[in-house]
């Protein structure tokens, strides 16, 4: 009489075919294996993670530039000459790609973490590296276009260092389970021991990188200085077309305590508002003199400009994609709005009892009013009855000329500097002060004027910093931040960041505690009560399948003595898992 009887049963094993089967195609069991993954596979796996963090860069840039999204439209309209919204297609890549290799490297890790071999699907493999060369594409292209706006990284960390300190933290605790299983049940290696330095190293540096942050919110709240004055910077362009009498009527109707406007001199001497060279994207200059439509602004006779429609091409471009939200009547304003002229805007600014920042553009050498634009912008503020030192303008030149206006440069100049020139004000570039020159240019009595200021967490950090102004095209925006959206004290910063590093060691210890239990156990009891065949099998558990299946037989002639009697028969099948055992004696 013969007896079977199965030592080994496979189970159903889902998770761990979902997971094998997106990643690599190996959705049946006999595809899988827990061999070593091939130096090819970890290498594309190296490359999996750089795009994750390619991306991740990518994607905290954009995140923090839509502060600025206006202004790199308007460099490619410069560089295409048309104007459409290039931001779109920029997010919805950089979120599909992201989506994407986050989900990949999720799999990966699953893989490591099931024992299971790299086996990257040649699909994804082509995925992946479209995706990263795009992404550096990106790059490349932004810096090359916008290279100065790699500055707001450096600002935003200001606002989100210490929450960003959290999430690597918890991120490289978690991952503290794969680098402890990969440390402690292989055999030894050099790679193992530079793995773990390195997870040492970053972890360290992790727990100490607060000393080296720069946070004006974390301060004391009683310090906090009065909220900076907004300044609709040419009016409220979000929600009206910028630069008209319609956008600066919104700036004000939102909180704005001052108004900022472009101003250009017209051939026949009247100042008026324009931010371009040309009138092609602000106005219809192409259907109304399309043979001009590529000449300066200031070429134009005040006449020509005003016949010119302004409030169209909000409607048709959407710059802000706020056009939807207009009612009726408010649309059928904008679209009738025409070139505002110094005059009208100043005489908005003294009707609302606020002030005006004037930025000059100096027409070219060759133009008729070349030598008198500074008295045909000084009649026009003197017709439209504003009181003088309501009045800023820039550049700062022809300082002896001008009295009872003030001047502010655009320039970042010293104190002394400052002083030599007799300014008392400076508008500056949020990325051009750090917060230590801020706070010099205050403790000097210099009024200092922060643009462009359109998201609340730029806001919230020159607030904390002491700024006394900021200019913004977004003055409905900032209205609705009436306090800094974190404030906290240095003591309490610092029982969090050192709560967040204990916690964190505490349990990367435990982890590799216990990870490596069964080892340390073995070593305390001197492996007494623990079977020779069984601890290796469990050892090799990741090395090749030929040896895992000697260890089973090891295993099996190791029972025999112990507990089968001499007239059983055994045999093993490795290659269905099942062993035979009949009387007899053993046969394979």
């Amino acid at each position: 009489m013969v007896k079977h009887q199965p030592l080994q049963v496979y189970e159903k094993q889902v998770f761990v075919s979902f997971v094998t089967g997106i990643y690599g195609c190996r959705w049946k069991r006999y595809q899988r294996s827990q061999d070593e993954s091939s130096r090819w596979e970890c290498t594309w796996f190296v490359i999996l993670c750089s795009s994750f963090l390619l991306l991740l860069f990518w994607g905290y840039f954009w995140l923090m530039a839509r502060n600025d999204f206006n202004d790199f439209n308007w460099l490619v309209y410069n560089r295409s000459g048309e104007w459409r919204d290039e931001t779109m297609p920029i997010l919805a890549s950089t979120t599909v790609g992201f989506s994407y290799v986050t989900f990949l490297l999720i799999l990966a890790l699953f893989h490591i973490s099931l024992g299971q071999q790299l086996n990257l699907y040649w699909v994804h493999k082509m995925g992946v590296l479209a995706t990263l060369l795009t992404t550096i594409s990106g790059v490349i292209f932004v810096d090359d276009l916008w290279g100065d706006e790699w500055d707001i990284l450096l600002a935003s960390l200001q606002y989100t260092a210490p929450f960003l300190h959290l999430v690597a933290l918890v991120t490289v605790t978690a991952i503290s389970w794969l680098v402890a299983g990969y440390v402690v049940r292989r055999e030894k290696s050099n790679i193992q021991v530079m793995v773990l330095f390195i997870y040492i190293v970053v972890l360290l540096a992790l727990c100490l990188a607060p000393l080296t942050f720069t946070c004006p919110c974390i301060m004391d709240r009683h310090s906090l200085k009065p909220r900076p004055s907004v300044i609709g910077r040419r009016g409220a362009p979000m929600l009206a077309p910028e630069n008209t009498v319609v956008s600066f009527n919104r700036a004000l109707q939102h909180g704005a305590s001052s108004l900022e406007a472009d101003v250009t001199i017209s051939v026949d001497g009247v100042p008026f508002l324009m931010r371009d060279h040309t009138l092609r994207r602000t106005t219809d200059v192409t259907k109304v003199f399309p043979a001009r439509q590529y000449e300066d602004a200031s070429f134009f006779n005040w006449t020509e400009i005003r016949s010119l429609n302004a409030g169209q091409w909000f409607l048709e471009s959407d710059p802000y994609w706020t056009a939807a939200s207009l009612t009726a009547k408010e649309r059928s304003r904008i679209g009738n709005q025409t070139v505002c002229s110094l005059v009208e805007m100043l005489r908005l600014a003294a009707k609302a009892n606020s002030s005006a920042l004037l930025n000059i553009h100096k027409p070219p050498p060759e133009h008729p009013r070349y030598r008198s634009w500074f008295m045909d912008t000084l009649r026009a503020v003197q017709k439209a009855g504003i009181p003088l030192k309501r009045v800023t303008w820039t550049p700062d030149t022809d300082r002896g000329r001008v009295r009872g206006l003030h001047q502010t440069t655009s320039e970042k100049l010293s104190v002394e500097a400052i002083r030599q020139r007799g300014i008392t004000s400076l508008t500056l570039h949020y990325s051009k002060a750090s917060h230590k020159e801020l706070q010099e240019y205050l403790a000097n009595n210099v009024s200092v004027t922060v643009y462009p200021v359109n998201e609340p967490w730029l806001y919230s950090i020159l607030w904390c910093s002491g700024v006394p102004s900021v200019s913004s095209d977004a003055p409905h925006v900032l209205r609705k931040v009436p306090y800094p959206i974190w404030l906290m004290s240095q003591s309490a910063y610092n029982f969090i960041w050192m709560t967040s590093d204990l916690v964190s060691v505490a349990i990367v210890i435990g982890v590799f505690f216990f990870q490596n239990y069964h080892m340390i156990r073995w070593r305390m009891s001197g492996m007494q009560n623990y079977n020779p065949e069984h601890i290796m099998l469990s050892a090799v558990a990741r090395r090749s399948s030929r040896d895992v299946n000697i260890m089973k037989e090891k295993l099996i002639f190791s029972e025999l003595n112990n507990g089968l009697s001499s007239t059983e028969e055994l045999s093993l099948y490795p290659e269905n898992g099942y062993v035979r055992y009949s009387h007899g004696g053993l046969s394979r």
